[in-house]
């Protein structure tokens, strides 16, 4: 039996090949060739399901 010590998935956006450690539902990575945020929907059979992530950005009043 092989442990897979870690998941992949595609980015929705520019599908670029992710590999990630163990992660769970809700969780948020960042695709390293968009920088876009994605957070993990579900993880089937080593396989994430990546949706992205609306980010609002603050404005600190400068």
């Amino acid at each position: 039996m092989i442990t897979a010590a870690t998941l992949t998935g595609v980015c929705p956006e520019c599908e670029t090949d992710l590999t990630t450690p163990p992660m769970v539902n809700g969780e948020t990575l960042s695709c390293p060739e968009c920088m876009l945020t994605l957070r993990v929907e579900g993880v089937a059979e080593g396989t994430l399901s990546l949706q992205m992530v609306e980010v609002q950005l603050r404005d600190w009043g400068q």
